[in-house]
């Protein structure tokens, strides 16, 4: 039986409206109820956790203490888009790092998180080799943060870090949805320097820049790529 992946919405899957602001955006996230059910976000994905911890974890492991996986849930939503230190996170935890790999496996398998890979193909050893961290759904990032609503993320500091976990869900869903494989990595050295995404074709790589910037009516974002081959800049709004 082929394998078939049901990620939430993609932006081209949905009908918005031209004043669509990028917060709300963010904040709503795109799992389906929030767009065809009478429910406010905030109230949604509080349920959805607690029927995910409480039903799906057990099933998926079998994870007796279930208020610490939830606030294991919660320090992996303040680490979107930053390296994933399993180490650390043990130790905040008061676990060992199998445990912590045991529970993102879970995490991954009923896709709330994935592992954005680094590119190590024609790089020399100072590469980071640990993977970057991102949830399927900003929405359910925002929830497990504590965010309130829409507005609360122009002054959040983690607002840029979902901002670019949104940009590389977008690329993620165009490539399940087309039922292809994952191509997507980043690259960064031992002293800092990084490109967001490498879009991997095999002959060439694509490496892509995720910037935020905003019109005066705060409705337009871009996102700039870099082609290596040319060197000229491709701009996709979204």
């Amino acid at each position: 039986m082929e394998q078939c992946w049901l990620l939430p919405f993609s932006i081209s899957e949905l009908s918005l409206p031209d004043d669509q602001k990028l917060g709300e955006l963010l904040f709503n996230g795109f799992y389906p109820p929030v767009f065809d059910q009478p429910v406010q976000p905030v109230v949604w994905y509080v349920n959805y956790l607690r029927t995910y911890v409480e039903r799906d974890v057990r099933q998926l492991k079998n994870i007796t203490d279930l208020n610490t996986f939830e606030r294991f849930l919660k320090l992996c939503a303040g680490r979107t888009g930053q390296l994933l230190n399993m180490s650390a996170l043990a130790i905040e935890m008061g676990v060992d790092n199998k445990t912590i790999a045991s529970w993102i496996g879970v995490l991954e398998n009923s896709f709330i998180v994935y592992r954005l890979q680094p590119h190590h193909r024609n790089f020399n050893k100072r590469v980071v080799k640990m993977a970057k961290l991102y949830f399927y759904d900003t929405g359910l990032a925002c929830s497990l943060l504590g965010i309130q609503n829409a507005s609360q993320l122009q002054y959040h500091p983690l607002s840029g870090s979902l901002f670019e976990n949104f940009v590389i869900g977008e690329l993620v869903k165009s490539r399940f949805n087309r039922a292809l494989g994952n191509n997507l990595y980043f690259w960064r050295d031992n002293v800092g320097h990084e490109i967001d995404v490498i879009i991997d074709h095999g002959t060439s790589l694509y490496p892509v820049e995720i910037k935020s910037g905003q019109t005066d009516d705060g409705r337009r974002t871009t996102v700039f790529g870099l082609r290596s081959s040319v060197m000229k800049p491709a701009i996709l709004n979204l």
